[in-house]
């Protein structure tokens, strides 16, 4: 078998297995925070079922792989917003750029994911105590990479990270490394990254609970526990098929997602794009501890003077949290 046809029965076969890794999600669940650096950021990769470590050639590669930083060869600039969670609204926005400097693409970052205000609740005052706090997160990132060959790249990035709620906040910092492989000129590609390697940290500020035992019925608490960052790891295969003609690219691919608190997940996903102005997307998902879910997207392709603008929407639909709604332009110049 020829190693394209063998990479592409690899790539189908994945999702199909039970169980790729051995699973401690039911001994880590809980046990991890900064949990927002886990959450999809923009609508092309949502439209793909959460799936981007080899797909990403804009300026998300910074948030799935920098390695593929490396490969685009172009300035790229996105901005991206996502809503998540309905019942609450917790809404990410997300912005990037890269920018080749000689033998590397240098980038920067910006994510976030507010809660908005909401209500204080107790055991006693479930309707809410009158109170309100917010949950506002933040990761800011530099990326470095290079393309070593015209089949190899790696990149790596460094990110300050800032976790707040309520009177509470936690600052540490991370990395991501990854690297990117082209199979010659046969189309079939592979990647490898490691996401939110980093360090420990603990909250500060103060905390006010009710406390029965208490004068005043309320308790101060000002020692916390340290928090871990969600490190995970990815890997990804994918192949372009080009039997269909220029004006026609269908890219299919596979991505294994192993996070260090829950049970991997699994997942197939196309895009197709006709004549570089549209693009279609869709993407499945298997395992984590939930249901399987469906997504899917849309790309629009327009020329503006020297560069290309394209404008993405991405749906994706869970099971216990409803409906995911995003938005992303991307500009290559």
């Amino acid at each position: 078998m020829r190693p394209t046809a063998l990479l592409l029965a690899a790539l189908l076969a994945v999702p199909a297995s039970a169980q790729v890794l051995p699973s401690f999600g039911s001994d880590r669940a809980g046990t991890v925070g900064f949990q927002f650096l886990k959450i999809p950021v923009d609508a092309r990769s949502i439209g793909l079922g959460n799936s981007g470590v080899t797909s990403a050639n804009d300026a998300s590669a910074l948030f799935w792989n920098p390695a593929l930083a490396a490969e685009a060869g172009t300035r790229q600039a996105m901005l991206a917003r996502a809503n998540w969670f309905e019942g609450p609204l917790f809404t990410t926005n997300y912005a990037a750029v890269t920018y080749p400097v000689g033998k590397f693409v240098v980038g920067a970052s910006l994510q976030t994911m507010d809660s908005g205000e909401m209500d204080v609740t107790t055991e006693f005052q479930p309707e809410g105590t009158g109170q309100t706090f917010r949950l506002l997160d933040l990761a800011v990132g530099a990326t470095l990479g290079q393309r070593l060959t015209d089949q190899f790249a790696y990149g790596v990035t460094i990110k300050a990270v800032r976790e707040s709620v309520a009177d509470l906040s936690t600052t540490t910092a991370a990395a991501d490394v990854g690297i990117h492989y082209k199979v010659g000129d046969t189309g079939a590609r592979m990647a490898v990254a490691i996401r939110n390697f980093g360090l420990d940290a603990s909250p500060s500020g103060t905390l006010t609970r009710i406390d029965p035992n208490a004068t005043d019925g309320t308790a101060v608490v000002d020692s916390f526990a340290a928090i871990t960052v969600p490190t995970s790891f990815l890997l990804g295969l994918a192949y372009d098929v080009t039997r269909f003609g220029p004006d026609h690219a269908l890219t299919v691919s596979s991505q294994l997602y192993r996070p260090a608190d829950n049970a991997e997940t699994l997942g197939l996903a196309a895009e197709y794009t006709f004549r570089r102005l549209l693009s279609l997307r869709t993407g499945y998902r298997f395992g984590g501890g939930q249901e399987s879910s469906l997504a899917a997207g849309v790309g629009v392709n327009v020329p503006v003077a020297s560069a290309r603008a394209r404008f993405d929407y991405g749906f994706s639909r869970t099971s216990r949290l409803g409906n995911v709604h995003a938005l992303g332009l991307n500009l290559a110049f």
